[in-house]
């Protein structure tokens, strides 16, 4: 049986992942999902189609209770700052969301216990009872990450109990070496608790012919290869319930202190998303998911292939009254200046901060983004290349082909458009090939190949460059008027192509555009490919700039703050030095330390590290010798408080008695501080 299905949809349902509600959104979460998504919905739209685009923050699971944890507020307190600041963030980038709910609604509990409650009357669930890690200090059972340990496989001291972060391999809490609890530190225990799973291994069958023989050709290979390796190696029975305070409480008997597990709670917010705005706008959300003549489609990363392509849709399938995903186009990771994206390192391009530090350019991110789509393999962003995408090709190829047709409408005729006049051979190839364009970039939009559809947008306006290149309205003028209307008018009409067919990828510039060219704001793609979008005398308003040129200032900045991330990072990657062997009390009280101030401080001649000191002592004044040149400029230590070990053995170091060490504490980046007393103490003092 084939599932190919080649007819024609009534309505869309377009679902975007759920970002985790603990933190902002970055450019690898836009690349990957939110970006494409968007294009598709927009494109659809202005095809005419019933659309419903979904988005949502994903407020439960085990990430959202160790950073309230951390911070020492409540998991409410940490989603209600994100999701706030995720949902502006999308809003303010032209993210065109239909509904942008969030799990933590009481639709969403409502929604999610009424589904968990019907597979479980159906008898899709099997209980089981198995042993998981325990903290006895903390009396509760801890969550994969709440335990940390030893890799296996590389052995990475800090390891997750679900993943490493180092090596990246997946692990289960009792592979770890050495497992600490993340709350107590304690080791923790192996205690018996009860949960209920869904047997995938019962729809491994159903789920072999549905993805393996159905959508084999028309899904992306990476997200059909990892299914199919899934479903070949064996499916087995997932745990659909956890031990937590946090999350859609499991709404049966005897499950008091568990909620559902966040992979099963979360794509039902999907639903209830649906189901809020269906109350918000009296429509009926179940067509949407229920109607066979409706196409589902989820955009997502690579991380989330197997828990939208086989876990969700077998628990649709179970469920028994929704459509299934038509396609699941993920993409690949997106790294930054040629390293992997992390939060936890804040190596990151944040949205929030984008929006801040470059106003008014949302439309230059969503282009770069699109055109480095990591659509069939990882892809890297960099700074550089961000702002050549933005100089060389949104303003020198895009926009300068705007400028040059609406400059030389105001210069020749006030702003008002031009006759076509008669054509000539060279105006009717550039207007036959002007007319293949939306379908081209069509084409490559239904099929979720984005960059290739943005190229092809790029493509038109190099179109319009070589039309005026070739044509040399400027120099034709002198000679042939009535020629130069005809050459502008078609310019004018490649230019409103331009406004229509750009709005899925830039639409604040298709939106400023149709403005610069009195259109209206309704034309339709379809309306497109056309030769007869601009009515001779109409008259233009005075045209501005589309793009401005990013100067190296402004990019210099951006690296800059990358590298103060990178220094930041690796100065606290540097671990500290193991103690040393134990000493008996007596050896240390052998050791005098005193507080001294230090009078005079010189370089030692022909040498690069040390300084010869005067330190008052209180009780004598003495020279040491400190290798502390390369730290410190002799000037600007002299008063300064330090703690000496005075009764250290003389050393003469290069003609110089040194009669004591001055004690320094050695910073991560190998910077060193003076050991000395927290407030001025008389000198002499001495440190016990």
């Amino acid at each position: 049986m084939s599932f190919e299905n080649q007819k024609k949809f009534e309505r869309y349902t377009i679902t975007s992942a759920l970002p985790y509600a603990n933190g902002p959104i970055h450019i690898g979460h836009l690349a990957g999902v939110y970006v494409p998504a968007d294009i598709y919905a927009r494109y659809l739209r202005l095809k005419g189609r019933d659309v419903l685009f979904i988005g949502g923050s994903d407020e439960h699971g085990v990430p959202i209770t160790i950073k309230a944890r951390n911070e020492g507020v409540s998991p409410q307190d940490i989603v209600d700052k994100y999701h706030g600041i995720i949902k502006k963030s999308f809003r303010d980038f032209g993210i065109s969301f239909d509904v942008y709910s969030r799990t933590s609604n009481a639709i969403h509990h409502q929604t999610a216990s009424a589904f968990f409650e019907k597979l479980y009357k159906n008898g899709n669930f099997i209980e089981q009872t198995s042993e998981q890690y325990y903290d006895a200090e903390n009396k509760q059972f801890l969550a994969d990450r709440y335990i940390t340990g030893t890799c296996p496989h590389c052995s990475y001291e800090k390891a997750y109990g679900d993943q490493c972060e180092s090596c990246g391999t997946s692990l289960s809490a009792t592979d770890l070496i050495n497992p600490k609890s993340a709350l107590s530190g304690n080791v923790p225990q192996l205690k018996e608790t009860k949960h209920w799973y869904l047997p995938l291994n019962e729809y491994e069958p159903w789920l072999k012919e549905w993805i393996v023989e159905g959508h084999k050709n028309d899904w992306r290979s990476t997200v059909y290869g990892q299914c199919k390796s899934w479903i070949d190696n064996g499916l087995h029975p997932r745990a659909v319930t956890r031990d937590l305070d946090w999350g859609v409480k499991v709404p049966i008997q005897g499950a008091d202190g568990k909620v559902l597990y966040v992979w099963f709670d979360a794509p039902i917010g999907y639903i209830s998303a649906s189901r809020e705005w269906a109350e918000e706008t009296g429509n009926d959300w179940e067509k949407y998911w229920k109607d066979d003549s409706t196409k589902l489609v989820h955009f997502i990363g690579k991380d989330n292939i197997v828990f939208h392509c086989i876990i969700f849709p077998a628990m649709l399938k179970a469920e028994g009254s929704y459509i299934l995903p038509d396609n699941v186009p993920a993409n690949e990771f997106l790294n930054l200046e040629n390293d992997k994206i992390s939060t936890s390192r804040n190596w990151a391009v944040w949205l929030h901060e984008y929006l801040e530090d470059f106003p008014g350019k949302q439309d230059v991110l969503r282009y770069v983004l699109t055109a480095n789509a990591p659509e069939t393999k990882d892809n890297d962003f960099t700074w550089k290349d961000f702002q050549a995408k933005n100089n060389s090709e949104l303003l020198a190829i895009f926009g300068n082909f705007i400028n040059r047709t609406l400059v030389l409408i105001q210069k020749y005729y006030k702003g008002r458009v031009p006759a076509k006049g008669i054509l000539n051979a060279l105006d009717t190839v550039t207007l036959t090939e002007l007319a293949t364009y939306p379908e081209k970039i069509g084409h490559s939009i239904e099929n979720y190949r984005f960059r290739e559809a943005v190229g092809e947008l790029m493509n038109l306006a190099r179109l319009g460059n070589k039309y005026l290149t070739e044509t040399e309205p400027w120099k034709t003028i002198k000679t042939d008027e009535k020629r130069v209307e005809t050459i502008l008018n078609i310019a004018l009409q490649i230019s409103a192509n331009l406004a229509i067919l750009s709005e899925p990828f830039i639409p604040f510039t298709s939106v400023k555009l149709k403005e610069m060219m009195g259109m209206l704001a309704s034309h339709s793609w379809d309306a497109a490919g056309k030769d007869d979008l601009i009515n001779e005398g109409l008259i233009l308003p005075t045209p501005s700039l589309l793009f401005e040129r990013i100067e190296d200032e402004a990019i210099e900045a951006q690296v800059q703050k990358l590298l103060n991330t990178k220094k930041a990072n690796e100065s606290q990657a540097i671990k500290a030095s193991p103690a040393k062997e134990n000493i008996n009390f007596e050896d240390f009280a052998k050791m005098d330390i005193r507080v001294g101030t230090i009078l005079e401080a010189v370089k030692v001649a022909k040498t690069k590290k040390l300084l010869q000191l005067k330190v008052d002592m209180g009780f004598d004044q003495r020279t040491i010798v400190s290798g502390i040149a390369e730290y410190f400029q002799p000037e600007e230590i002299i008063g300064k408080q330090v703690s000496v070990l005075v009764n250290l053995e003389p050393k003469t170091l290069r003609g110089i008695e040194s009669q004591g060490m001055i004690l320094m504490a050695e910073n991560a980046d190998g910077s060193l501080k003076f050991v000395a007393p927290f407030s001025n103490t008389i000198n002499g003092s001495e440190i016990k």
